[in-house]
This record gives C-alpha cells, sequence and structure tokens, in this order.
C-alpha cells in the first residue's frame, strides 16, 4: 500500500522471516516495515534503516515529514517494526510457560540483526545507513558485530550500550540517575512531593481499581516516575499529579492515564525483554528488584524504566507471560551480542551522540563503549533528554551526518 500525504510518501512492506534464522526451514513470521520518502526529492535516494527504542517498541508511525524533515532531504528511510511489535507477528501467551520462553529467546537484537539483513538483500539494497534510537544504539552495536558487511555508515542517537555490563551493572547505575531526576523534579516542583506522599498513601489504605479492573498499588503509581527521562517529562509529571484528584476520590481522567501509561497493552515485550537485553553468559535474576535500594521505599520517590516480578502479577497484559518470563530471567546460558574483537577492529564510519544527563542508558558505559569501537566519532552533550532524536532532529540529524565527513 502506498499513501501520500501532506509532504510524505509513504509504502507498506511485508517480508516472511525464519523464527530461528538457524533454522530457515523452520516456523516462521512476518515482518512489517513502512517506507517513507519526501515527493519532493527525486531520483534513486541511499536507503537509511531506522531501528526504533524499546525492547518491544514499533516504529514511529508518520502523520507528516515531522522530525524526519532533516533526514527525507537526502535518503529514503525505513522504519521497522521490530519482530514482535506492531503490524509484525503479535506475540502471543500461547502453550506452556517452557515453550512461550523458548519462543522469546528469539527476539533479542541478533534476530532483529538478521531479519535486517535479510530485508535489505529483499529489497535489493547493497549497503545501507541505520539511525538507531536508544536500544536501536543496541541493536546497531550487534549490527555491526554480526554483518557489517551490509552498512555503509551508522548513528546513534542515545544508545551505546556497556559491551559486557550486566543487568546488574546497569540497575546499580540507573537507580542513581532516577534519584537525580526525581530530586530535580521535586526542586522544580516543590509541591509534588506532598502530592505524591497523598496519592501513595491513599493507595495504601483503599483499594483503588483502574478502568480496565487491575488495582493501583503504590508500586505500580511509581513507575510514573519513568517520563522524567524526556524533555517534557518533568512537566508532564507536574499537571498529572496536579489533576489527580476529583475531590477525595482521585479522578477519573488520572486513573486512566495511569492504567494507559503503565498497562503494557500492546507491549508486553518491553517488560518481557527490560532486562533479557543484557544478559550475555549469565542470568539477569530480576535484576532491578534485588538492588532496589531501600531508600525507593518512600512515597516521594518514583522508579524509572525498571521491570519487577509484580509486574507479572498485578498487571493485566504481563500475567500469561509471568511462567516464561520467570524462566527467562533464570536461563544463564544466552549468547554474546556483542563480537569485542569485531568492533575493536570496526570500519564503518560510526557517528554517536551521548546524551550526559540520560537516565536510560548511562553516559559512563556509552563513553567507555565507544573507546571500545574502531571508527567511531561521539559527541556528548547535556542539551538534551533521553528522547532529543524526536524533539531536536534539525540540530541532531546534521550534526550527525557532520562527523562522518568532517571528523574534527
Amino acid at each position: 500500500m502506498k499513501v501520500t500525504m501532506p509532504g510524505i510518501t509513504v509504502a507498506d512492506h511485508v517480508f516472511t522471516v525464519p523464527l530461528d534464522h538457524a533454522d530457515p526451514g523452520g516456523l516462521t513470521i512476518q515482518v512489517f516495515a513502512r517506507e517513507i520518502r519526501d515527493p519532493a526529492v527525486t531520483g534513486d535516494l541511499p536507503w537509511a534503516l531506522f531501528l526504533q527504542g524499546g525492547p518491544g517498541g514499533s516504529s514511529p508511525r508518520p502523520t507528516g515529514p515531522g522530525h524526519w524533515r532533516p533526514l527525507l532531504r537526502t535518503h529514503r528511510v525505513l522504519l521497522l517494526d521490530q519482530r514482535g511489535t506492531g503490524r509484525s507477528t503479535p506475540v502471543s501467551p500461547v502453550g506452556t510457560d517452557e515453550e512461550l520462553a523458548a519462543y522469546l529467546r528469539h527476539f533479542r537484537a541478533d534476530a532483529i540483526v538478521d531479519d535486517c539483513e535479510h530485508i535489505r538483500k529483499a529489497l535489493g539494497v547493497e549497503k545501507w545507513e541505520t539511525w538507531g534510537q536508544s536500544y536501536g544504539g543496541f541493536i546497531t552495536l550487534t549490527y555491526l558485530s554480526r554483518a557489517p558487511e551490509g552498512l555503509r555508515a551508522c548513528h546513534v542517537t542515545g544508545g551505546l550500550p556497556g559491551l559486557d555490563a550486566t543487568a546488574d551493572d546497569v540497575y546499580a547505575r540507573t537507580y542513581e540517575r532516577v534519584r537525580a531526576k526525581v530530586r530535580r523534579h521535586h526542586l522544580r516542583y516543590p509541591g509534588d512531593e506532598a502530592a505524591a506522599w497523598r496519592i501513595a498513601e491513599h493507595l495504601a489504605d483503599e483499594q483503588v481499581l483502574l478502568p480496565d479492573g487491575d488495582r493501583l498499588t503504590v508500586e505500580r503509581f511509581r513507575t510514573l516516575g519513568l517520563k522524567l527521562g524526556m524533555g517534557d517529562g518533568s512537566e508532564r509529571l507536574h499537571w498529572q499529579l496536579a489533576e489527580a484528584w476529583d475531590g477525595d476520590r482521585l479522578a477519573d481522567p488520572f486513573l486512566y492515564e495511569v492504567m494507559t501509561e503503565t498497562g503494557f497493552v500492546g507491549n508486553p515485550l518491553y517488560a518481557v525483554l527490560q532486562e533479557i537485553i543484557y544478559a550475555q553468559g549469565a542470568a539477569t535474576r530480576w535484576a532491578a528488584e534485588r538492588l532496589f535500594p531501600a531508600d525507593f521505599g518512600t512515597f516521594g520517590m518514583f522508579t524509572g524504566e525498571m521491570v519487577y516480578p509484580w509486574m507479572f502479577d498485578a498487571i493485566r497484559s504481563l500475567r500469561p507471560f509471568k511462567g516464561a518470563a520467570e524462566l527467562l530471567a533464570a536461563a544463564d546460558d544466552w549468547p554474546p551480542l556483542y563480537d569485542l574483537d569485531r568492533l575493536a577492529a570496526n570500519e564503518v564510519p560510526v557517528a554517536a551522540v551521548v546524551y550526559h544527563d540520560d537516565m536510560f542508558v548511562d553516559a559512563g558505559l556509552s563513553l567507555e563503549t565507544a573507546g571500545r569501537v574502531g571508527n567511531l566519532r561521539v559527541w556528548v552533550t547535556n542539551e538534551f533528554e533521553h528522547d532529543g532524536f524526536r524533539v531536536a532532529a534539525d540540530q541532531i540529524v546534521p550534526r550527525l551526518m557532520r562527523m562522518l565527513i568532517d571528523p574534527r
């Protein structure tokens, strides 16, 4: 299907790929991708593959050129619905826990890269460029490890992973960054700490149900801190708290917002794979739960992107995945996602922006990785939060492109 809207032309693609690329004759799934172009730019433009953040995130749905405009001036862009997301074959919780866990093992970065290579060849593309946002940067490093021959250049926005960092390493650092974001929020909006306390005390004393029937617990309320990692997140949390009450009860609009923000509806892979994306040769064993700091138990302290075992009991969309998630958290036979020798010798040009104050991806680990990957140039800035690519593509895209032309 091809659709033209103001300033952009959209064409849909569907590809059939093996669930397990090591078993091409076995079970297959479909992977969806959407091609976007600027109709005013003619000619045979080079391809840019956009790798969405996540894990478990579908590609953005374009409504116009928007923040894609700087890239569409020179490229046609392929927005990939990574396997199991969006219009690709959905992940359904069928079969036994063991069967579902075995199925879900095929949804990490290595399988996504194999899908990308299948798609590149199907489209007849000799080499393409990649733009990896957040987890898309993790996939980029796996791509450079597995199939650099398919890449002309790579760009990473807020997503250089620690190459051998464990889930424990990651979450030990993540809690400290979340703590700093929460403190900054309360300094910015001094009344919000008391507002959070009031809501949490109410939830501890009363049974409050969300519109889908799930109980809103203090723990689930705290996860609203996820938005503090975005540029406008502090403002969005402030207004959410300010408009939470209808008399002496929590307002229906507030409860609906919380349900949609924290329900994982349409995106269970985010919860299931959140720690598994760091697993290489060792079990994650619910790292975020084990490393939970004692002072985060205060009602005024929000959490971030962490996933906890209680979610698979308390959240409707995740309950069918509970057994499989426990098996995956206990698994200790995960293969490596990065080839350290190949990355050290990398010749594919890579430009990456590291957000100094990023709540989700530790800048220290990112800079360590930047020093271990050949032909990688890095720009460190505190001008943006994790969503810099979305809100400031007109600044970020041209600068990363220039970095590959002029390394000064």
